[in-house]
C-alpha cells in the first residue's frame, strides 16, 4: 500500500533516537500519521516544522498500518512567521484543530485548498486574521457544523443581519435579536461579504474568532472532550491587547 501526495505537515514528535511520528494533511487522503525515519539528516533539517508543504509518500505493507513517510520539501512557511507571534500564534492553531478535530483518513480536498491559501495570505499580506477566521468557518463547514449567515432565523429576512445564535448557528437580525442581545453572538460584515475597506478593525476580527471559537468549541471539540488549543487562545489575547492599542 502506497501513495503520493502534496501534504502540509501538522505535527511531529520524536520516536526513539532518528525518527518522528509525524501527522499530516494530504490533499487527496486527509490526516494521516506515518513514522519519519533519518529526522537528524541534513535534508530532514526544519522540514518537520507544522504548516510546511511537502510531497509525502505513504507507504506500508497493510492499510490499518501505521505505514511510514518519505517527504520532500516544497515551501518552507513555518520560518517564514517564526518571528510574528499573532502569525505563529495562529499556524499553530489551525494545524492544531484540523489535526484534532477531523477524522483520519478521509479526504477534505476543499479544506486542505482553503487551507494553503491561508498559509500563502499568513507569510505575504496584512489580511491573514480575516483569512483565518474563513479557515475556521470552512473547517466548521466540512466537518458538517456550517454556520447559516444568509437568512434571520426568527424572520426570514435578509437584511441588517448583525448576531448568530449559539443555539442554531443561524443569523439573526437586528429588531429580532434586539431583545435577546445579550444572549446572541456578534456577526462581523466581513463574514456576510459586506467589507470593503482595506483592512479588517481590530474589533471585527475579535468579534469573528468569538463567533467560530464558540461553535468549534461547543459543537465540534467538546463532544470529543477537547478544548481549543492554547495558541488559539494566545491569538486572541494579541488582538485584544492590539485593540486596546487603538483605543
Amino acid at each position: 500500500m502506497h501513495w503520493t501526495d502534496t501534504s502540509i505537515i501538522l505535527s511531529a514528535r520524536k520516536h526513539g533516537e532518528n525518527s518522528a511520528i509525524a501527522r499530516i494533511f494530504a490533499r487527496h487522503h486527509g490526516v494521516y500519521s506515518g513514522i519519519i525515519r533519518g529526522i537528524h539528516s541534513k535534508t530532514m533539517r526544519g522540514v518537520l516544522q507544522p504548516g510546511n508543504i511537502v510531497t509525502a509518500t505513504w507507504q506500508a505493507r497493510l492499510s490499518e498500518h501505521l505505514g511510514t513517510f518519505k517527504t520532500e520539501l516544497l515551501e518552507a512557511n513555518a520560518a517564514m512567521i517564526m518571528q510574528d507571534s499573532g502569525r505563529l500564534s495562529a499556524l499553530t492553531s489551525a494545524c492544531t484543530i484540523i489535526e484534532s478535530a477531523l477524522p483520519e483518513r478521509h479526504p477534505y480536498p476543499r479544506l486542505h485548498k482553503v487551507f494553503q491559501s491561508f498559509l500563502a495570505t499568513l507569510k505575504d499580506s496584512e489580511h491573514w486574521q480575516e483569512t483565518y477566521i474563513w479557515l475556521e468557518m470552512e473547517i466548521l463547514a466540512e466537518a458538517g457544523f456550517g454556520l447559516d449567515l444568509t437568512s434571520c432565523a426568527a424572520t426570514g429576512k435578509t437584511e441588517e443581519l448583525i448576531y448568530v445564535s449559539p443555539k442554531s448557528g443561524r443569523a439573526v437580525s437586528r429588531e429580532a435579536g434586539e431583545p435577546y442581545h445579550d444572549k446572541l453572538l456578534p456577526l462581523p460584515a466581513f463574514l456576510k461579504g459586506e467589507h470593503i475597506r482595506n483592512r479588517l478593525e481590530t474589533r471585527e476580527v475579535l468579534d469573528g474568532l468569538q463567533l467560530t471559537g464558540y461553535f468549534l468549541d461547543h459543537w465540534l471539540l467538546a463532544p470529543h472532550n477537547r478544548k481549543l488549543p492554547a495558541a488559539r487562545q494566545r491569538l486572541a489575547e494579541t488582538l485584544k491587547e492590539d485593540c486596546l492599542t487603538e483605543t
